[in-house]
């Protein structure tokens, strides 16, 4: 369920504020492919099905920063802030990559606002951020991401 808040005053007053879960999406090896492509890293353990059917893993894994990246639009799921001009990602205190990602596994977001702080003409958010892996033991990433609003 996404969170809408309008404007920064309201922003600011969020805090502790546990997000919930945003919807699976599912990490097919198109959206692998075309990572790679952007990239420029094609190695055989993200590209290659049928030499990574013989691999550690059983079938291609999806790169740890593809993982990273889908952040951003399972965020988005759950927290609309209406009311601003600009919204920034900052960048990460922290990032970490606990289990793999096969092809064709289904990934949430967790997310927690752990801190809101006022910068020149905005406010940014601290979000502790943990992106699941359906039927997975273990967590694909564990973040802290910073995000900016502008008015």
């Amino acid at each position: 369920m996404t969170v809408t808040v309008s404007g920064l005053a309201e922003l600011g007053t969020m805090s502790g504020t546990d997000l919930g879960t945003s919807d699976w999406i599912e990490v097919t090896q198109e959206r692998i492919d075309t990572f790679a492509d952007a990239t420029g890293d094609h190695q055989w353990i993200h590209v290659d099905p049928e030499r990574a059917g013989d691999g550690p893993f059983g079938r291609t894994i999806a790169h740890g920063h593809l993982t990273l990246a889908l952040f951003i639009p399972l965020f988005t799921g759950l927290l609309d802030v209406r009311g601003v001009t600009t919204k920034v990602n900052y960048g990460l205190n922290k990032v970490r990559f606990p289990a793999p990602v096969p092809v064709g596994s289904r990934l949430r977001l967790a997310a927690r606002i752990a801190e809101v702080t006022e910068v020149p003409g905005g406010v940014q958010l601290t979000v502790d951020g943990t992106i699941e892996i359906e039927g997975g033991t273990k967590p694909a990433v564990v973040l802290q991401s910073i995000l900016r609003f502008y008015a």
